[in-house]
């Protein structure tokens, strides 16, 4: 996504409807905050010269306007039937989420973008539903709610990834599994869910930025990736970091979570949680033994070297292997 001013200017407007629904007092500013953040990122990620970034575009903005109405539509119900609104809110964020069982549009919507969208679409566009989800009262329809959207999400975000070959759709899922660990981070206290949710904005971050320096969107670009063995590396322990291995930075925050989830005794759906982490680090781990073992065929014909150009990949690797500091830091301490 080339920056140009009027880009500049929706990235602004984008910023300033999150953080308008962010800070609301009423459901309506919330609604409106999130109808700016909507009007403002679909130019963002619109082109007139390819049809995949408009297609996906127009599902975002159909899936956003029917969430936008549901939360419109509840509000009104807020003093006749407040138990039946609250419910129908969540929902509705869950919708604008992409948390499953309402996850059927994110996987097609960032198959359709580049990488520098989907870091959009993946950090700053989950930050306002987040927050009003947070701000609903614990009842017991939306603890329910809540409840059932993290197990489907940990569920489906580890399956749905098996069989793709897409990495878009890979970090998709795999952003549907993160979702769930922030769902039942909600459900215990508000501080556990920003800290997961600033590590994993990072590091999406990082993995993102790195594909696209390296603009691998499937899996054969990275087999094929034959410049040298560090650009591999990198991805591999970028890879493993989102995925939550230890000692990589991805398992800080699952850390914290896992000890807050044992002490509100929330077993069954830790058991779940972390099953489904295991799945995800299968598909990852088969991805990148893959990628290290298989050499592209046009190494035993190309012999000619290609300096390697690696101007930004320090910067994504340190993100990910800052959680090798931890043991070091906490031994000083």
């Amino acid at each position: 996504m080339s920056f140009s001013p009027f880009k500049i200017i929706f990235m602004l407007s984008l910023l300033s409807g999150s953080f308008l629904a962010i800070s609301s007092s009423s459901w309506f500013l919330a609604w409106i905050g999130l109808e700016l953040n909507l009007m403002s990122f679909i130019p963002l990620i619109s082109s007139k010269e390819n049809q995949l970034p408009s297609e996906a575009s127009l599902k975002y903005f159909l899936i956003q306007a029917l969430g936008s109405a549901v939360i419109i539509l509840s509000s009104t119900l807020t003093f006749s039937f407040p138990s039946i609104s609250l419910s129908f809110i969540s929902l509705a964020l869950l919708l604008k989420l992409g948390a499953a069982p309402f996850h059927f549009w994110f996987p097609q919507v960032m198959e359709g973008l580049n990488w520098t969208q989907i870091v959009i679409l993946m950090t700053i566009q989950k930050l306002a539903p987040m927050f009003l989800i947070s701000y609903l009262p614990t009842e017991f329809y939306t603890y329910v709610i809540l409840w059932l959207g993290g197990l489907s999400s940990a569920i489906v975000g580890a399956l749905g990834g098996i069989n793709q070959t897409s990495l878009r759709k890979i970090l998709a899922y795999s952003s549907i599994n993160h979702m769930s660990w922030m769902l039942f981070a909600m459900l215990i206290n508000e501080t556990s869910w920003m800290i997961y949710f600033l590590m994993y904005a990072l590091i999406s971050t990082s993995v993102a930025f790195y594909f696209s320096s390296t603009q691998m969107y499937f899996f054969s670009h990275l087999i094929n990736l034959n410049q040298s063995s560090l650009p591999k590396i990198i991805s591999v322990m970028s890879l493993y970091s989102l995925g939550g291995l230890p000692p990589f930075s991805g398992f800080v925050p699952k850390w914290i979570i896992i000890q807050e989830m044992i002490l509100t005794s929330f077993y069954f759906p830790l058991l779940i949680l972390l099953l489904s982490s295991l799945v995800t680090l299968y598909f990852y781990i088969r991805l990148t033994l893959s990628s290290i073992s298989i050499s592209p065929s046009s190494m035993k014909w190309n012999t000619s070297f290609k300096p390697l150009k690696i101007s930004s990949s320090p910067l994504y690797s340190s993100i990910n292997l800052f959680g090798l500091l931890i043991p070091s830091m906490l031994l000083v301490i």
